[in-house]
């Protein structure tokens, strides 16, 4: 690959990184990727050890990951390592808020149906397959702060760059078959969810996080009670042994590791629903500008987005001629076409679009490209939904850093 400025990182942040790293000896660079860990909170985190402090711990049932942070543990998927259409298990990104439970045993795992229903319900795993449908579904989760890291000035959090996203086959039973067995109430408005991980204090009974989603999109068919993914159980860092699947919303509204589900007359106010967490303003403001709390307001459908995952930024392409392919995705909404753009964006051409395998799993598309000369290029990809709505070249900045469905591009050089 030729040396160029990584295509999902802002310049300034570059060279700024850049200068960090030529200050720091290896030890530090290494106990920064988790390396120096103790053993315990190796093992507690699914770290496997290495054999010294300068290698990158790697993630036991995974493979090609990035991390993030480890405590939490959170890390992405480089976008070549997504050019899977249904994303592998190894390859599924990692997002945690807090600490893991230590028992994940589906034999005695308990789900709780309580709230304004009817009919409350305690179900084991067993009980959801044999008294519901099972069904297969492929569909996409994405973290509400993918894209975190391309914000300029830059906002907290983790910092995603491009891979908090995939697309697994999910199975399970549908959410709406079980809250309809509850029977909901005519007063509930909003689900609640709680999981079985620990807050990063340790304190027992406090939570690190309980999403919920207003009641029409609970009941929407592809929402699911799911326990395994890609014809296995669930990975432990994917919320094993149980877990929800709200697709086309934040990630977050998927609860893992589910033990409680309750229905509320109100929106629901547990952790990580309040303040600015998965909010942002309901107007255009200023980069680095601040926004009173009371004025963000929560997010709900993710925008239509899109990922080059072939070929690898910084390919050398010999003939000049190039096929690139990645996936499309729209939130609640379909993508209806992808535009590829090798000069900037000052013509375009279609790319071919696979239809959507079932709502909410995201969609292939390929074109080929044959550069006129010679030299460097930017290719751009560009989606629209069926809305009409597309990507922009820059999102719209917030302060938490959400909803960055910018224009990805690779870089490429042709000889």
């Amino acid at each position: 690959m030729f040396n160029s400025i990584p295509e999902h990182v802002p310049t300034m942040q570059y060279f700024q990184r850049r200068r960090f790293i030529k200050g720091v000896g290896t030890a530090t660079i290494g106990a920064l990727a988790g390396a120096t860990l103790p053993l315990a909170r190796r093992k507690r985190y699914g770290l496997i050890p290495g054999a010294s402090a300068n290698e990158a711990m790697p993630i036991e049932g995974k493979d090609g990951l990035r991390v993030l942070n480890d405590r939490p543990l959170n890390a992405e998927t480089p976008p070549h390592l997504l050019d899977d259409e249904v994303t592998p298990t190894e390859r599924h990104f990692i997002r945690n808020n807090g600490i893991v439970p230590q028992d994940m045993n589906p034999d005695t795992w308990m789900l709780k149906i309580e709230g304004l229903v009817e009919r409350p319900m305690s179900l084991s795993i067993n009980e959801l397959r044999t008294r519901f449908e099972v069904v297969s579904h492929r569909l996409v989760i994405e973290c509400g702060g993918n894209g975190r890291a391309r914000f300029d000035p830059p906002a907290r959090g983790n910092q995603w760059t491009l891979g908090a996203v995939a697309c697994a086959e999910w199975t399970g039973v549908r959410l709406v078959d079980v809250l309809e067995a509850a029977g909901i109430k005519d007063t509930a408005i909003y689900t609640a969810h709680e999981g079985a991980d620990l807050h990063l204090s340790g304190t027992p009974g406090k939570l690190p996080i309980s999403r919920g989603v207003p009641l029409a999109k609970a009941l929407d068919s592809y929402n699911l009670i799911a326990f395994e993914m890609n014809g296995g159980p669930l990975h432990p860092m994917n919320g094993a042994p149980l877990r929800l699947v709200i697709p086309g919303w934040p990630g977050s509204c998927s609860q893992k590791w589910l033990t409680r589900i309750w229905l509320r007359n109100i929106e629901h106010d547990g952790p990580k629903m309040g303040g600015s967490s998965y909010r942002v303003p309901p107007y255009p403001v200023a980069p680095g500008e601040m926004v009173p709390a009371e004025n963000m307001q929560i997010i709900h459908a993710m925008p239509v987005k899109s990922l080059i995952t072939r070929p690898q930024t910084g390919q050398l392409v010999k003939g000049r001629k190039l096929e690139v392919a990645g996936h499309a995705w729209a939130g609640d909404s379909e993508v209806s076409r992808v535009d590829v753009s090798m000069d900037y964006g000052a013509t375009w051409q279609p790319a071919d679009l696979a239809k959507q395998h079932n709502p909410h799993a995201w969609q292939r598309f390929s074109t080929h490209i044959q550069f006129p000369n010679p030299g460097y290029y930017q290719v751009w990809a560009r989606a629209t939904d069926r809305d009409g709505l597309s990507q922009p070249f820059t999102a719209a900045w917030n302060p938490k850093g959400y909803l960055n469905n910018a224009l990805h591009h690779i870089s490429v050089r042709a000889i």
